[in-house]
């Protein structure tokens, strides 16, 4: 029986100031999954992760075709913010809103679409999203703290409880521990694995770490030079790779 799709793309090219960077990419993701998007700086990888919440919209020079599904929902056919609604994004850099307290980044998205009724609901949200994000036990007692005092890792944990509060269907990641060190990227690599497995999120992430990709995802994407190399489950693609390119990538020849 085949598993329930979160994310179809289907036939995504996509065009920057006339030059084709992303060329007939198909692949679906199953509900509740990590997938991770493997490839060398300059394949592709980040235009594919915002072809998908049409981050793109805003790039004067980008033309995007092909189609993209979430949750049934056709997206580039709906009102983007209904879409980005259904989304939550984590960028490589550490992005906290330097003049609002540690609480107020987490209950920012919240309040802004409605989500709670009351303030004890809302204490409820942030204390969940800080704990998913393995946050809560170093900022507890210091809630009304800008982000600045937090460390970069802590400030890149911070930006993942902000995404999980608006209670996501998909969250994106690009890169997330590019920039922090490994004990946050192994708290980082944690959360991400429990909102997948316990809290029903799909999660697609970028990174250019086979190893990471092996600790954390259930199926990976490998891009190289805008097209799809391979796609399938990570211990079936990382043991018995069907393209040369793949095996070379995790040789780390690439």
């Amino acid at each position: 029986m085949e598993e329930a799709v979160a994310v179809e793309v289907e036939g995504l090219t996509v065009w920057y100031d006339g030059k084709r960077v992303l060329e007939n990419i198909s692949f679906k993701v199953p509900r509740y999954s990590v997938l991770a998007i493997m490839g060398p700086s300059g394949s592709g990888k980040s235009t594919l992760l915002r072809a998908i919440n049409r981050l793109l919209d805003y790039v004067p020079q980008a033309r995007v075709e092909g189609r993209v599904r979430v949750y049934g929902v056709d997206v580039y056919r709906e009102n983007p913010y209904k879409v980005r609604r259904m989304m939550g994004m984590v960028f490589q850099t550490p992005t906290p809103f330097p003049h609002l307290s540690i609480y107020d980044n987490v209950a920012l998205g919240p309040r802004l679409h409605g989500l709670v009724k009351s303030r004890e609901e809302l204490d409820r949200l942030v204390e969940w999203a800080l704990r998913e994000a393995m946050l809560w036990e170093e900022v507890k007692d210091r809630l009304n703290d800008p982000p600045t005092r937090l460390s970069g890792g802590q400030q890149q944990r911070l930006a993942l409880a902000r995404a999980l509060a608006v209670k996501p269907k998909l969250l994106l990641l690009d890169e997330p521990t590019a920039n922090i060190d490994p004990q946050n990227s192994r708290k980082l690599e944690e959360s991400i694995r429990r909102v997948a497995t316990q809290e029903g999120v799909t999660v697609i992430m970028v990174t250019h770490t086979p190893q990471q990709a092996l600790r954390v995802s259930d199926y990976v994407a490998f891009i190289y030079n805008g097209g799809l190399v391979e796609f399938g489950r990570t211990r079936d693609v990382a043991l018995n790779p069907s393209h040369e390119l793949t095996s070379m990538y995790f040789r780390g020849e690439i």
